[in-house]
């Protein structure tokens, strides 16, 4: 699929300084990056506090210059033609702001206006929005009077008012209950499948980013670390576990015996046996244990997890270590999508 944003060894240095020193230096917050994302794609954007994910956003939104390389929009250079790309690009934040005095309809028709709608397409397309957000009943509502979590649900309306191409999402579920979570995420990939939109999307809720991300980004102090699916970056540092409840304590050590001969780690916990293993070979490990007459009670299969990845990046961050290992097998993340 053809790449509708392509971001080449961009760079952002801020440079700092002391007014009783009178001295400068300069922070690297984004570091050499490059990726694309292509068309109709979720492109999870993950990393901790400060790893660079909000300067790269406002440097793809124009609010913020980059020190050096490159932006490219539906190929051409943003820095050239910045006007005519935004045209295409939205953005939602939880954080971000509504003009405070105007009602939510308000709001809409300015930001609509800006994106050249015309009247009645913004008053239909605030409609179906609002209604699916349910906050068209508080359409005449001063936004400055809305709860967070309603601000975040007018402010996601009006990133899909224009029908837009891509849409930069900045943690768009922090403030919202589980309930509506869940329905923005079904909106999103329904946007994805019957619009064709692409979407930059961050988050620190790792069940949400596996659910609705084809591919991820993980940065750590300005660079990309690794560039892969979630099933893939999950797998790269943990395998599945399968947990039996023995039938009788003779069958627990056999159990154990079974699985490290054929090289498995098994950890017994009183009754129940651990035993982890790549996840396609589950069905074997049954079928051989049944064989074998090993009989168990219960059984539960865990699959490896995002958010044991992410806890993983997480300490090697707090060791001083910057290398991560990603769903290929190696720590080089600036690389475009895998084909």
């Amino acid at each position: 699929m053809k790449p509708v944003l392509i971001v080449d060894r961009l760079v952002k240095k801020f440079s700092v300084g002391s007014f009783w020193r009178r001295s400068r230096s300069e922070i690297t917050a984004v570091n050499a990056i490059s990726f694309e994302l292509k068309q109709g794609e979720v492109l999870g954007f993950l990393g901790a506090n400060g790893s660079g994910k909000t300067t790269t956003i406002q440097m793809l939104l124009g609010t913020m210059t980059p020190t050096s390389g490159s932006i490219t929009y539906f190929g051409r250079n943003f820095a050239e033609h910045r006007s005519e790309s935004l045209q295409h690009v939205t953005y939602a934040s939880a954080y971000a702001k509504l003009l405070g005095r105007l009602s939510i309809l308000d709001n809409l028709s300015f930001f609509g206006a800006l994106y050249g709608l015309s009247p009645s397409e913004i008053q239909d397309r605030s409609k179906d929005l609002l209604k699916y957000f349910s906050m068209w009943d508080r359409r005449n509502q001063a936004a400055n009077e809305l709860s967070a979590g309603q601000t975040t649900r007018v402010m996601l309306a009006k990133a899909f008012l224009p029908r837009p191409k891509i849409v930069l999402l900045d943690e768009p579920t922090a403030s919202l209950d589980p309930d509506i979570a869940l329905e923005v995420r079904k909106f999103i990939l329904h946007q994805q499948r019957e619009e064709g939109i692409s979407v930059l999307f961050t988050s620190h809720n790792m069940e949400e980013v596996a659910e609705i991300c084809d591919r991820i980004l993980v940065l750590t102090s300005g660079t990309i670390i690794a560039n892969d699916t979630p099933e893939n970056l999950a797998r790269s540092i943990a395998t599945t576990r399968v947990s039996l409840m023995a039938e009788t304590p003779e069958n627990l050590q056999q159990m154990a015996e079974y699985a490290t001969q054929r090289g498995l780690k098994a950890v017994i916990r009183g009754h129940i046996i651990d035993i982890e293993i790549d996840e396609a070979k589950v069905a074997t490990l049954l079928y051989g244990l049944a064989r074998a007459s090993l009989k168990f009670t219960s059984i539960s299969i865990t699959s490896p997890r995002l958010e044991d990845y992410f806890l993983h990046i997480a300490r090697l961050q707090r060791s001083g270590k910057k290398k991560a290992v990603n769903g290929n097998g190696n720590g080089n993340g600036n690389s475009s999508s895998p084909s």
